[in-house]
Formats: C-alpha cells, structure tokens, sequence
C-alpha cells in the first residue's frame, strides 16, 4: 500500500473523473517553436508526465499583445492551435487530463517582444520593478499604457476567443491565469490599478476585469470547464494589495457565484516563502467547487492537505519537472532526481525530457 493513500483517490473535476488529486502546475519553459507554437518535444515533455490527475499547461498567450517572454507558445494562431492538438491528442492517448493556462502578461513584458514595437499594456501607466526574459536575456519591462475602455472590452473578447480555442486543440478546459502580477491581478491590486472608472477604486471595481473574463470564458465553453489561479499575498512582478484578505475573499466569491469549477491558490511568496498570516480557510469558505492548493508541498504536506480536507488537490511545479513519474516514486518511496537550474528556460532536450524515470 502506498504511503500516501489519500493522493490516489479519483476526483470529480466538472465533468471529467481524475484518477489521483495531484495537478502539474504551470511552469513556463520557454521552449516553443518559431511563431510561438508547441512543437513535437513540448507533446513528449507533457506526454511522460501524464500520469498526474491534471495537467495544467505552461502559460499560454491569448493573444500577440500578451506575450511577455521569448519562446512562450500561443492559442491565437491556426499553427498554434495545431500544434497544440498534437499536444492534448498525445496526453490523452496516455490517458491523461490537460487544461490550457490563458495568459495576458500586460505591464510584464518589452517593447522588442510586441507587435510593432509597441508599449506594453496595463490597467494604469504604472512601470513595474521587475525584469523579463527577452533575446538579449534579462532585461527591465518597458513602462506601459493605460488600456482604454474599448481595448478592455477587446481583450475580454480575446480571452473568450482563447478559450474557444484551447478547446478546438482538444484541451479538456482552461485555467484563468489571474497571479503572478500578471494583466488579471494588475487590475485586481491597488498598487497596479489607479484607475477612476468603473475598472478602479474599490474591490467590485478592480475585480470586474476578472469577473467579465471569467464570465466570458465560461459561457464559451461551460463553466465546468474553467479554474482560475490566484496568489493573493504573492509579490511576484512587483505587486501587492493593501487589503488582499477582503479582495481575494470577495473575488473567489465571484467565482462562485460564475460557477466555476476550481480555484488554484498559491499560498504565500511564488515559489518562495509560505504565508501563515493570510487567512485561506476564509478564502476557501467562500467557494464549493474543488479547490487546489499550491506552493512548495512535498508529498507528505500534500497527503495531510488532502487527508485533512483542507484541500481536493495539490499542484506539484518543480518537482514534476525533474520527476515525470514523480506520483510512482512517492507510491515506492523512492529517491527523487534532483533539479537542474541550468536548463530550466530555453534550450533543447536537455534538462526537458531526458529525465530519466524508475527502472532506467
């Protein structure tokens, strides 16, 4: 028997049936081809992790203007959407789930990565301290515009044709990138978002943004096809709230209220520290749908997660990187491969889906 009984318990997500509570997290690679399209390898690197209950994919653009690092694959294109059907057809051959993230990076981005040159795009004219990934390496964003109330209405448009799109490519649904100081949290927070119209001020001003993302993106292709990803207390890209607790508990709320079927939470700092202070229980009494944690867990922190009830399913991100067959290594108790820094972003094979599983 394994040691970790309560992660292999099947699951129903909306209206597919998960056979184990473990989701990969999205994890950018920066390995997409010429036009920003999934190649040949992405299917492979997918394909030998598809033993997870879902695979939530690397951050995907909606469109040529939310595109904020090189290599970065798209689902706005006939070539991008193509090649990501190889993708999903590959991942459910192998009896796996896979949703598509949909991402709009707005402030996070460069000139040199956007259609003609242009300024990066944000709810307020407010340039952020932090770097992005560009063929000159790492280099300071570009200080963005204020989206008008036309380009938000288009966006939302973009959001909804994304989503309808990840769907032709055979994804079984999407997750809402709305984390990470990305274009959804940057009208969401107080420090991005200085807005005075009905887009700014108070909390049902900032979430209404998100609000109409998820609502379009849910009557496109059923509610029971979406999740949404938040990191309330997160400073990832130089964001913060000065009430995140009110903020994120009224817009999970909203999404219950659009019927969605879960919510992803990165608890505390991406990628870094866990926060003890920020009240997620709260956070979680206000929805009813499968709810999945995030942030450096372990396989015994996910079993308690799960056992206790605190949370329906648990997204393992690095790990899963290093560990395509991470869910058998826990289930033997066996040794985990170590992580290779070096070849994280961009490249080649190496350090993508050479990892070698048990038995080799």
């Amino acid at each position: 028997m394994t040691a970790h009984p309560a992660l292999f318990k099947p699951l129903t997500l909306g209206e597919i049936t998960l056979p184990n509570r473990i989701a990969m997290a999205p994890l950018t690679r920066n390995r997409a081809a010429a036009g920003n399209v999934p190649g040949p390898l992405t299917a492979l690197y997918y394909t030998q992790r598809a033993s997870v209950g879902l695979i939530i994919s690397e951050a995907t653009q909606i469109s040529p203007m939310g595109q904020g690092y090189i290599a970065t694959p798209g689902i706005h294109s006939a070539e991008q959407i193509a090649g990501w059907r190889t993708v999903t057809q590959s991942v459910h051959d192998a009896g796996g789930h896979m949703f598509l993230q949909l991402w709009h990076v707005g402030r996070i981005s460069h000139t040199s990565l956007l259609p003609d040159g242009q300024a990066p795009v944000a709810p307020s004219a407010i340039r952020a301290a932090s770097k992005t990934f560009t063929t000159n390496g790492f280099v300071d964003v570009s200080m963005p515009r204020a989206l008008s109330i036309a380009e938000i209405e288009q966006t939302v448009a973009d959001y909804r044709q994304a989503a309808l799109n990840a769907i032709a490519a055979g994804f079984d649904g999407v997750e809402v990138h709305s984390a990470n100081g990305y274009l959804i949290d940057q009208f969401l927070r107080d420090s991005s978002n200085q807005r005075s119209d009905a887009y700014g001020g108070s909390i049902e001003n900032r979430t209404r943004f998100l609000r109409e993302v998820v609502a379009a993106v849910s009557e496109a292709i059923g509610a029971q096809r979406v999740g949404v990803r938040f990191s309330p207390v997160s400073g990832f890209n130089d964001i913060s709230d000065s009430a995140p607790q009110a903020l994120f508990e009224a817009a999970v709320a909203q999404m219950q209220a659009i019927g969605i079927a879960y919510v992803h939470v990165i608890e505390g700092q991406t990628g870094g520290e866990r926060d003890t202070a920020f009240d997620y229980a709260a956070l979680r009494s206000h929805f009813k749908g499968v709810w999945m944690v995030n942030n450096g867990y372990d396989a015994n922190m996910a079993e308690t997660a799960i056992a206790s009830g605190r949370a329906d399913m648990v997204a393992i991100g690095r790990p899963l990187i290093a560990n395509p067959d991470w869910l058998a290594r826990i289930a033997h108790n066996a040794a985990l491969n170590p992580l290779d820094q070096a070849t994280m972003y961009g490249g080649d094979a190496r350090g993508y889906t050479d990892y070698p599983v048990l038995g080799q």
